[in-house]
């Protein structure tokens, strides 16, 4: 066994033990190699930024489960294989209109702007979602709020607190993780 694979493999045993540095490790080693994949099939960078992100909070939520009989790089290509096919269908399922019949087209095309209820319900809802945020550290707080709210890219995240791009994922990656947290407990 090589030293880079013992090293790999001392950091997936302790990333299954929780620590966040091994993480932190497993995300840049193998970054590019799950980037370079999903770039090729998705030939969109935000898609593969999402889908990147998504599958290594999936690989940590779920490393417990990880098989050493295969390599690591193989299951975080697996897991980003599954979270694309995800992402398509939700598009798919938000772009399908079934036009059989007249009636059905013209309902589609029919106003579907928000209700004052409708906006009621978007306005409590965000309240309670920024009530959520505010229970964040204020480092994971800055970085959510410039991707979602500012929809600011990772780089000019990284560009504008002058960080490492990396850093703006693992923070973003676990702000992410941390909120949902907080969402469940409500």
């Amino acid at each position: 066994m090589e030293v880079t694979s013992i090293i790999i493999q001392a950091n997936i045993e302790k990333a299954q033990t929780g620590d966040q540095v091994a993480f932190t490790f497993l995300l840049d080693f193998y970054w590019n190699e799950v980037y370079g994949f999903m770039i090729k099939r998705t030939e969109n960078e935000t898609d593969t930024e999402d889908i990147v992100i998504e599958t290594f909070a999936k690989a940590f939520d779920k490393i417990a489960t990880y098989n050493p009989e295969y390599g690591f790089n193989t299951w975080l290509i697996a897991i980003a294989k599954n979270v694309h096919i995800d992402m398509l269908r939700k598009k798919k399922s938000s772009l399908f209109v079934d036009n059989s019949d007249d009636s059905n087209y013209v309902n589609a095309i029919a106003d579907d702007s928000p209700t004052a209820e409708d906006e009621l319900i978007i306005e409590q809802n965000l309240a309670q979602l920024l009530l959520c945020i505010k229970e964040l550290k204020p480092a994971y707080q800055e970085v959510i709020q410039m991707r979602y709210f500012q929809e600011m890219s990772y780089q000019e995240i990284a560009d504008q607190l002058e960080e490492p791009l990396n850093n703006i994922k693992i923070k973003l990656l676990r702000g992410k993780k941390l909120l949902a947290e907080i969402i469940k407990k409500k």
